[in-house]
């Protein structure tokens, strides 16, 4: 289905000062996300067809701190991902299992300083990732839940 671009003026996104603009929630189809311009920087809606969100940037890059910036989205949604995996196998295996929690963080590595890069120009991507849980597994069984 195509859609028929629409464009909104950036002066009617610039929110007065202290005040948000308000854009009204799109039309969203099933198993789709959309993306709206709140304000004329940072600042944006994220739209399913039962939930909104909003993005931003904070402060000190120029935006208002309203929502998490898409590098903290992208991580939470893979935490997310990967907790309720890990949740969804204990459960299948009925493996004891409690207070799974997922810890992620995002860096870059300048390419000038890596060893084995290809390049030594830019920046590579990193991201962390520490599983921690409760539970009493054997070990055969935390070995493989992480494997998961």
């Amino acid at each position: 289905m195509a859609i028929a671009p629409t464009v909104t003026p950036l002066e009617d996104l610039t929110p007065a000062a202290g005040h948000i603009a308000t854009i009204p929630p799109p039309e969203v189809d099933e198993d789709e996300v959309v993306v709206t311009e709140q304000d004329a920087r940072f600042l944006r809606g994220l739209y399913t067809t039962r939930h909104e969100v909003l993005a931003d940037e904070p402060e000190s890059k120029g935006g208002t701190d309203q929502g998490p910036t898409p590098y903290d989205l992208l991580l939470m949604s893979l935490g997310a991902c990967t907790s309720m995996t890990l949740r969804m196998y204990a459960n299948h295996k009925s493996l004891a299992v409690n207070d799974i929690q997922v810890r992620l963080r995002h860096s870059r590595i300048h390419a000038e300083d890596c060893e084995d890069c290809e390049s030594k120009n830019g920046q590579i991507e990193q991201l962390e990732r520490h599983i921690s849980y409760k539970g009493n597994l054997t070990e055969t069984e935390q070995q493989r839940f992480l494997e998961i």
